[in-house]
């Protein structure tokens, strides 16, 4: 008897200090949804950390749900245990009595956690825990049928704030300012009176020394483009030469425009470095020459030495009267 009590004890014992804690729990946040609800289906396996889980495929077991969002494996561990989480969004859309079937976890335990087999049912080394079924209910609205259809909830009143009340304000006055304006430009208007506009006239030799720095800027000549630089900077001072002297300069050739400019006593000064200009421009154009970069970088130096120097002048006011002796 003594005999046969110590096998069963060699035999059972270590069976029990070898023995692997391992469960699976499955649960949803209710018992009773409405049609559509969003339903969250939790399973948590909690085991030692020398078991390796397999992450279950839960999916033909939710064919009685929508699964909206399928999560994946989450893992934790504290104090020598571990817990792998997995959490399903789903929804169903008619009502039903709802039974979700236990689901079935496989794992390894000792040196078989190194194996990467997957879930073969005929591996002695694979092993199994099964989780508990989960059921809920899934209701319609229900609805009264001799009552009218209103809302499910009032409409809330937001009260404002300060700032929105300013800004409703200066709105609103905004709106009346733009009305006044508008009136006014009606009834005078109808009244025959021209609605009368400032016209801004800016002096031709400004516009030629913008356009001149705004050509300076693009840096044709730099990047290669030679030709475009010179075609440019040419019809700059042409345009200026028509406004300035009233010539059609963008019409005339080279020689054509410096005869008209030397019949004018305001553009005495200008005639040698505008013959230059304007040769050097031609040979380029249409010469193919390449011309330096400093001749590109005296082109502009001419140019705007043509349009400082032919500007017209400041005129001052001279007041004049007799001394009183």
């Amino acid at each position: 008897m003594v005999k046969k009590f110590l096998v069963i004890f060699l035999v059972v014992i270590p069976g029990f200090s070898f023995a692997q804690n391992i469960s699976a729990k499955a649960s949803v946040d209710t018992t009773s949804y409405l049609v559509g609800d969003f339903i969250h289906y939790r399973l948590e396996i909690s085991s030692d950390k020398n078991i390796k889980i397999i992450p279950p495929a839960i999916q033909d077991s939710l064919k009685d749900v929508e699964i909206l969002k399928a999560g994946n494996m989450v893992y934790s561990e504290q104090t020598g245990k571990k817990t792998a989480t997995l959490n399903f969004l789903l929804s169903k859309y008619d009502s039903a009595d709802v039974t979700i079937p236990a689901i079935r976890v496989f794992y390894r335990t000792g040196k078989d956690t190194l194996s990467d087999r997957g879930i073969d049912t005929s591996d002695v080394t694979l092993k199994s825990v099964l989780s508990n079924p989960v059921d809920f209910h899934v209701r319609l609205v229900k609805v009264n049928l001799k009552k009218d259809i209103k809302d499910v909830k009032d409409p809330e009143k937001i009260p404002l704030d300060l700032t929105e009340i300013i800004l409703w304000v200066l709105a609103g006055l905004i709106l009346l300012a733009l009305g006044f304006y508008f009136y006014r430009r009606y009834r005078k208007k109808k009244s025959g009176k021209p609605v009368l506009r400032k016209e801004v006239i800016i002096p031709p030799h400004i516009k030629a020394l913008k356009a001149l720095k705004s050509l300076e800027e693009e840096k044709l000549w730099q990047s290669g483009e030679v030709k475009q630089y010179h075609s440019e900077i040419t019809e700059i001072i042409r345009i200026y030469f028509a406004a300035r002297f009233g010539l059609q300069a963008l019409e005339l050739t080279t020689s054509e425009t410096l005869e008209h400019l030397k019949g004018r006593k305001d553009a005495d000064v200008i005639i040698g470095t505008t013959e230059n200009f304007l040769t050097n421009a031609d040979l380029v154009k249409f010469a193919k020459f390449s011309p330096l970069s400093s001749v590109n970088e005296e082109m502009m130096r001419q140019a705007v030495e043509i349009v400082e120097k032919t500007k017209p002048e400041k005129k001052t006011k001279e007041k004049t009267g007799e001394a009183n002796v």
